[in-house]
């Protein structure tokens, strides 16, 4: 099966408690259920991993070159500052898909710009727990696979 890194940056781990109103209530542990399941039905094995420390997700990311072939990223507010996470996702050398459970392009000015993205093969926002989902096709696709 090939592999994908799921990756969650800081305070995504308060899923379903964290500001309802923007992130849903859904919890990351029923989210990455959700990503496994139809991962599974793309021929994927999905490796999840959450961390609220920047560097934690640069190792994660560098373990995994040459042994994930693709991988979704949420950053979490890391996407508007970290070029230390754009560098690593351009060393990864694999397929990155973004993904923002909210419409960040729509809320706060900070916000609105993400420093990872030029290093990203896409970006979804705000589809809520779907763009995950979404992010799973484009990797499909990306990778040769279509979307089944």
């Amino acid at each position: 099966m090939t592999r994908i890194l799921l990756l969650h940056g800081p305070n995504l781990n308060r899923l379903g408690h964290r500001d309802p109103r923007h992130y849903g209530t859904i919890t990351l542990p029923e989210l990455e259920a959700l990503v496994r399941e139809r991962g599974r039905e793309l021929g994927f094995e999905v490796a999840a991993f959450q961390s609220n420390h920047e560097g934690a997700l640069v190792d994660r990311l560098q373990e995994e070159t040459g042994r994930a072939a693709g991988c979704i990223v949420n950053p979490g507010a890391l996407a508007h500052q970290s070029y230390v996470l754009h560098d690593a996702i351009l060393d990864f050398g694999a397929p990155v898909v973004e993904v923002h459970l909210s419409r960040i392009s729509e809320r706060e000015p900070w916000r609105r710009v993400s420093v990872i993205r030029p290093a990203c093969a896409a970006q979804v926002e705000g589809l809520g727990p779907d763009g995950y989902l979404r992010a799973l096709a484009i990797l499909a696709d990306l990778l040769g696979r279509g979307s089944r």
